[in-house]
């Protein structure tokens, strides 16, 4: 009996839900390579991208499973579920750009391929942001920040890029280059709402 007792109290095992995050951005990251090599010519298509968004898409509800088994969590559950959520909006917003990009016929220039390289680094970033969370508040804040600077950096080239646009050919050729431009910048806008969270999971925990 006093065995059983003993079972009882004992508390399991606190799930990595970090590493759980952490491996739902590495597929994101993957997500936004494919896509910067799309951006820069390559032949990835919007099926190949969907492919890794249902990997994404199985990390999340790993995630989800996880944390609503855990006991206790080292970072806020709704922190989590929210850097989770809008981690796999970011996947999704770079398929459905590859996506509209096929329907409407329209391709990418330099300027959306610039753009990307700097969506990489900012997730980049945020990995590095994933991992010091546990570690280093003061890390963990300065990599967010460093991923806030790139999409800012990001947001510069979108409107050089739209100016650009005005060169073009064909009204329709130019609506569906804009529309390429301004899909990417709101893919940015969700990246920094990920960098935010991180920053306000850490002010939080201070």
């Amino acid at each position: 009996m006093a065995d059983l007792a003993f079972k009882r109290w004992f508390l399991p095992e606190t799930p990595d839900l970090v590493g759980q995050l952490k491996s739902q951005l590495a597929v994101t990251m993957e997500g936004a390579e494919a896509f910067t090599e799309w951006a820069r010519g390559e032949p990835y298509t919007a099926a190949e991208l969907r492919e890794i968004e249902a990997r994404g898409d199985a990390a999340k509800r790993d995630l989800l499973v996880s944390l609503r088994e855990a006991f206790v969590t080292t970072v806020e559950p709704e922190d989590l579920f929210t850097l989770s959520r809008e981690i796999d909006w970011i996947l999704n917003g770079l398929g459905d750009l590859v996506g509209e990009a096929e329907v409407f016929d329209a391709s990418p220039d330099q300027g959306i391929a610039e753009m990307a390289e700097l969506l990489v680094n900012a997730l980049r970033e945020l990995d590095t942001a994933l991992g010091m969370l546990e570690v280093s508040e003061r890390e963990a804040t300065a990599a967010a920040d460093r991923s806030i600077q790139l999409i800012r950096d990001l947001q510069a080239r979108y409107f050089v890029g739209m100016a650009s646009t005005l060169q073009l050919k064909g009204r329709a050729v130019r609506i569906g280059r804009r529309e390429l431009y301004r899909r990417l910048r709101r893919v940015g806008e969700t990246t920094i709402d990920v960098a935010e969270r991180v920053v306000y999971s850490v002010v939080k925990e201070s």
